[in-house]
């Protein structure tokens, strides 16, 4: 059954309807006609079951058929992720999207090729957000993770965000595999978990010792020196195994 978006502030349980985008791609793309049936949700939990009853000048009207709501995970994992060059960010943010992710932060790196000035940083994150969106309709996923303005390393510290356990992918000698530093940072289970991946050609010292400061702890990702867009995805899910009950 095909899904759609409707952004929380526009949902309404008893009168709800398709944006411009959302219109478009069932009736153009996937010519919808009325007696279809569809799925929408709000990326906050919310789903409902919908009949499209007419399709009138370019618009549907949808009649709700039943509704529901998919608990959050247990635990809210955070990617603050070094941008890497091409497209990868697109497959990084598609993938994090269907492994449960809460949030992703885009991180400008000292060794981060790709740079955003403020109204390109807005432009990134709003096209990342839609990737989210895109991905979450794929995959079933009724949470959609909040994708954040491009940012360095010291501004996303600086932010006052908080976390239960803070780690970051590393190849210096000190990390720990992710199991050992879980046990090591809390012996509760965390409620709010931070990991933070690197560039190609890792992070720079300094900025692991910034890293350190604010309380995150190194970890390995194995014998085998992981592509930034693998690390994330590994991350993710050795994370999400260890947390999700």
């Amino acid at each position: 059954m095909p899904r759609f978006y409707i952004p929380p502030h526009i949902w309404n349980p008893d009168k709800l309807a398709l944006d411009d985008g959302e219109t478009h791609h069932a009736l153009s793309v996937l010519r919808m006609q009325a007696g279809d049936r569809a799925t929408v949700f709000n990326g906050q939990g919310a789903e409902a079951t919908v009949e499209l009853v007419s399709v009138e000048k370019g618009r549907v009207v949808l009649q709700r058929i039943s509704a529901g709501k998919s608990a959050p995970l247990s635990c809210e994992l955070v990617l603050a992720q070094a941008i890497p060059k091409g497209k990868n960010m697109d497959l990084i943010v598609e993938k994090a999207t269907e492994l449960g992710a809460a949030a992703i932060v885009p991180l400008m790196s000292e060794r981060t090729i790709v740079r955003a000035a403020a109204g390109e940083a807005l432009a990134k994150r709003d096209k990342w957000q839609r990737v989210a969106v895109e991905a979450a309709k794929q995959c079933g996923q009724n949470w959609l993770p909040r994708v954040l303005t491009p940012q360095t390393p010291k501004e996303f510290f600086q932010s006052g965000e908080t976390f239960d356990v803070m780690l970051i992918a590393s190849l210096q000698p000190d990390a720990r595999p992710i199991k050992e530093a879980l046990a090591q940072a809390t012996a509760q289970q965390p409620r709010r978990v931070l990991i933070l991946v690197g560039p190609e050609g890792d992070f720079t010292p300094a900025e692991v010792g910034l890293a350190k400061a604010h309380g995150c702890h190194p970890v390995t990702l194995g014998p085998i020196i992981l592509r930034t867009e693998t690390a994330a995805i590994y991350c993710l899910s050795v994370l999400g195994h260890e947390l999700f009950g």
